[in-house]
């Protein structure tokens, strides 16, 4: 009888053996697996060109991308990783459907169009120049292809390809999802709408943008930017700071009304004024306007800690720095203004209204969740100074940071010309008239509200409430005048 001892020797291989079986498993892996592995790597930019043209009772979309995006399919290869020019077209077609127009969605009105036609495929070198218009890029579709003796690798190629869709009308409204993202880690689409109205419209937006407006119509670009105002508000860090700073002393809807209009007025301003191309240009503006950011919310903090501020001090330092927290949100703002049509105006007021309603929200939740902190975790007056600290201490992190980098961009002075003065008259006017708006609503319309009662009694003895002549009245350190 066989010893058990013979027969696993038999079966299973000595440990001086495992490392040479290791090595031809992976041996036979390699010569396995296909010489073109690299192909499915993710690409790290990826640069859409797309033109959208309705004509009569059809919808043209040209679309050129890099061919080495398209990750999933084996092009046919001669020489040392050529492309084999012959018996690429049913590829490209394959291509063009699983990539590209599977991926984007197009819609009549509220009816999506269903799947195009792929009239035309080519492949062109990246030096090709035919999509830099809508012309040269159909006449493109219409002329010879590259020689099949070209030799250009797959991964330096690019893919163009001609859709066509079937539409009811070229004069009906229509929007487009194009869900390219996939292409690439970080996919910038170029898109440009040719309405029969003749008034061309460019797109350019960063991975998936969801559903764009090519036309939108005036309801369309207002729902679009008040979520767009209202989501901004909700994740701007340093505006809700601000915001938190002017809510500490004042927890009453009535005494924030003018507080809160003040500093959304102010805003509205500078964000349109930016919007006009009013605002410096420069590369070190932003960072400027970053660092006022910072500094507004260290001093808002900083006057909580010192006290005895009145509301008819506070809405005019708010409306003040409404005037520097205006440019952040423009500079936000800067890249969706594309999708506003011919609404300008229109969208700009709708995103404040959703700044406003984000606000709003915000102070719903502050309010009560101050009141209840201060009467159940700590006295009011020491909870203030904590709370204000706290803020204090992130915003001068900010603000030394965004110093930092302000610092390293050269101030230039602008070059004195007609352009320059005609800026300058223009801010000019702006704040001659904003300056006597402030100085008659100070004068002639004083804010008057009602003292707030002590909302719990010292733990030594009922506190009374500090007052202070102010203006006509008397001003409680809370902000209400009597």
């Amino acid at each position: 009888m066989t010893s058990r001892r013979f027969i696993s020797s038999l079966t299973t291989p000595t440990r001086s053996a495992m490392p040479c079986v290791m090595l031809a498993s992976l041996a036979a892996l390699t010569l396995l697996l296909p010489n073109r592995a690299l192909a499915h790597d993710i690409p790290n930019d990826v640069t859409v060109q797309a033109f959208v043209k309705p004509a009569g009772q059809r919808l043209e979309l040209l679309v050129r991308v890099p061919l080495k995006a398209m990750r999933d399919v084996d092009f046919p290869e001669r020489g040392p990783g050529y492309l084999d020019l012959n018996r690429v077209d049913a590829y490209l077609r394959d291509a063009a459907t699983l990539w590209i127009s599977d991926a984007i969605e197009l819609y009549e009105g509220d009816s999506r169009l269903p799947k195009p036609h792929v009239v035309e495929t080519r492949v062109s070198l990246e030096s090709d120049k035919s999509f830099a218009s809508y012309e040269a890029a159909f006449a493109h579709f219409t002329g010879a292809k590259l020689p099949s003796d070209t030799q250009v690798y797959w991964n330096q190629a690019m893919l163009d390809v001609l859709f066509e869709y079937p539409i009811r009308s070229e004069h009906s409204e229509f929007s487009i999802h194009p869900g390219l993202a996939r292409l690439g880690l970080r996919v910038v689409t170029a898109l440009t709408f040719l309405p029969s109205t003749g008034v061309t419209r460019a797109f350019e937006f960063i991975g998936d943008p969801g559903l764009v407006w090519l036309d939108p119509r005036w309801h369309q670009a207002v729902l679009r930017f008040v979520d767009l105002g209202f989501l901004h508000i909700l994740s701007g860090t340093d505006h809700l700071l601000f915001l938190f700073c002017l809510v500490i002393p004042f927890r009453r809807f009535r005494a924030l009304i003018p507080v809160v209009t003040a500093f959304t007025i102010a805003h509205s301003i500078t964000l349109i004024a930016s919007a006009y191309n009013l605002a410096p240009d420069s590369l070190w503006f932003p960072p400027l306007i970053e660092t006022l950011i910072a500094i507004s919310i260290v001093y808002m903090a900083l006057e909580n800690i010192v006290g005895g501020i009145g509301v008819q001090r506070r809405w005019m330092i708010a409306f003040g720095f409404g005037l520097v927290h205006g440019f952040g949100f423009s500079f936000a703002l800067r890249q969706t203004l594309q999708f506003a049509g011919s609404h300008l105006l229109t969208s700009l007021l709708s995103f404040n209204v959703g700044v406003e309603l984000g606000q709003l929200l915000v102070l719903l939740l502050l309010i009560p969740a101050l009141e209840i902190f201060f009467r159940f975790a700590v006295a009011e007056r020491m909870g203030t100074i904590i709370l204000s600290a706290l803020v204090a201490h992130t915003a001068w992190h900010w603000m030394i940071d965004r110093g930092e980098r302000l610092i390293q961009f050269r101030f230039e002075w602008p070059q004195p010309n007609a352009a320059l003065l005609a800026t300058l008259m223009h801010w000019l006017l702006v704040m001659l008239i904003l300056g006597a708006l402030m100085w008659c609503v100070r004068k002639y319309w004083p804010l008057k509200f009602p003292a707030r009662q002590p909302s719990a009694p010292d733990p030594l003895g009922m506190r009374p409430v500090q007052v202070h002549a102010v203006g006509h009245g008397l001003e409680t350190e809370t902000g209400g005048e009597i």
